[in-house]
């Protein structure tokens, strides 16, 4: 077959050399990578930044009547304006007629209302068993781009809008977390690393009395890690434009997290480098604080990453329709055995040498994630995941709609979308995707605390019977 004589050659046939030359400009060096990333922050802080009120700050947007009664609080929406007639005392709203706008605040004091004095029939506030920690919830996978953040961001939104007080603590330098929940992080030490050098600080002192103790020479205590002890929980954990989220934010300078950590565990071989993030949340009192965590990572199964999985309950893992995700997927997997596998076994080793009882690792539950699926091209490869993964894997697989992608474009989730900025059937499914992910999340997270609960009963009629 011969090519027609009016059919174009591709577009990488017939270069021209010199005219290629041309066009590279001068040769690049390190100064310019400066220079672009000061463009790259100027915009990055013009794009964030859509949607900002005047004084720079994010604010969330109010929420109908319709949305309320539709998705919030379950009450008809003639009884929800009967009872605030009837309740002068009660958040009334703006706007005139039936069309009337609440903060989320003024929603969280509805439902409190309805709680007390609604239908006991009707779940007006998420079950949450009483003297149980927070449930921790890490999002990672290795391989960028699946979703992690947009994940771990919805859910945040959707536990909250459910009525949880929810902290969001993120742990990947990038900051896009950060960025979507309007946070302010002037430097790392705003972020998770001086509560991880106070952990390292902690169980140093602690050697350097035993040391004193034998007549040897106390180990150095630097700088850092003096500043470290002075700092609480309370020093890095900020509100957000949420009344119910909070958050530790991430910042560039979080990524040296990942050298000081293992030149803190040389420097003492025994302190469990793995174990500062959950030794922290424990010891600040944070779960009792909050009902759900969630640890954004990095996409990379670093040391920070490695503490997120080793402090957290539910560990789900989001990835696309794609052989590639699919198969970092499997091998992320497989580091994760060998990463942790290998912990066990050397810090047992030493355990028992000291006469302890062994460590072991164990999650409540773990799922893979299928994200931005699209169903008209990826069904049959979705289904060939879902069988290998097996019960590994959600059953609901997240759909990309229009409203997730203009929420991207945004910088902000889905629920701070105005559904007047677009048809309501546009809205309607792209808030579906999402809620329908968070309510497979939500049967997680109550089976594991349902579970616990259970267990502690046991353990208490153990008690009482011995």
């Amino acid at each position: 077959m011969t090519r027609g004589s009016d059919t174009p050659l591709p577009p990488y046939f017939n270069l021209d050399p010199a005219r290629s030359a041309a066009k590279l400009g001068q040769p690049v060096d390190t100064a310019r990578f400066a220079k672009a990333a000061a463009f790259c922050a100027r915009g990055r802080d013009d794009l964030a930044r859509k949607g900002y009120a005047p004084d720079g700050r994010k604010r969330l947007r109010k929420f109908s009547t319709w949305e309320i009664c539709r998705y919030l609080i379950p009450v008809a929406a003639s009884h929800l304006r009967r009872v605030l007639r009837n309740n002068a005392d009660l958040p009334q709203g703006e706007g005139e007629g039936g069309a009337k706008w609440f903060t989320l605040e003024e929603v969280l004091s509805l439902r409190n209302f309805f709680a007390e004095e609604g239908a006991s029939s009707k779940e007006y506030r998420p079950w949450r068993p009483a003297g149980l920690p927070a449930k921790i919830t890490a999002v990672a996978n290795f391989k960028g781009g699946v979703g992690k953040t947009s994940t771990a961001a919805h859910l945040a939104m959707s536990a909250a809008l459910d009525g949880y007080k929810v902290l969001v603590i993120d742990l990947d330098s990038q900051g896009s977390m950060t960025s979507i929940m309007g946070g302010q992080v002037a430097d790392e030490w705003s972020t998770v690393f001086p509560l991880m050098a106070k952990d390292y600080a902690l169980h140093l002192q602690e050697e350097n009395t035993v040391r004193a103790a034998a007549g040897h020479p106390p180990l150095p205590m630097d700088e850092t890690l003096e500043e470290a002890l002075k700092i609480t929980a309370a020093d890095v954990i900020q509100k957000t434009h949420w009344p119910n989220i909070d958050l530790i934010g991430a910042q560039l300078n979080l990524y040296w997290a990942e050298f000081q950590i293992p030149v803190w565990r040389i420097g003492l071989r025994r302190w469990p480098l793995w174990d500062a993030l959950n030794a922290f949340l424990e010891r600040e009192g944070i779960l009792e604080q909050y009902d759900i965590i969630f640890l954004d990572t990095p996409p990379a199964l670093g040391y920070l990453t490695i503490n997120a999985l080793a402090a957290a309950d539910i560990l789900l893992v989001p990835l696309g329709a794609s052989f590639l995700e699919f198969d970092s997927t499997g091998r992320f997997f497989d580091m994760l055995y060998s990463t942790f596998a290998s912990i066990e076994e050397g810090e047992n080793t030493a355990r028992r040498a000291a006469g302890l009882g062994d460590i072991s690792f164990e999650w409540d539950v773990v799922r893979a994630v299928i994200t931005r699926f699209d169903a008209s091209q990826q069904t049959d490869l979705a289904n060939v995941i879902q069988a290998y993964f097996g019960d590994f894997m959600n059953a609901y697989r997240q759909d990309y709609t229009a409203l997730v992608g203009q929420a991207g474009e945004r910088v902000s989730g889905i629920y701070e979308a105005d559904y007047r900025d677009f048809n309501r059937e546009t809205y309607v499914r792209g808030r579906e995707t999402f809620d329908r992910t968070y309510a497979e999340f939500k049967e997680l997270l109550i089976g594991a605390w349902w579970r616990d609960q259970q267990m502690a009963k046991e353990a208490e009629d153990g008690t009482q019977e011995a």
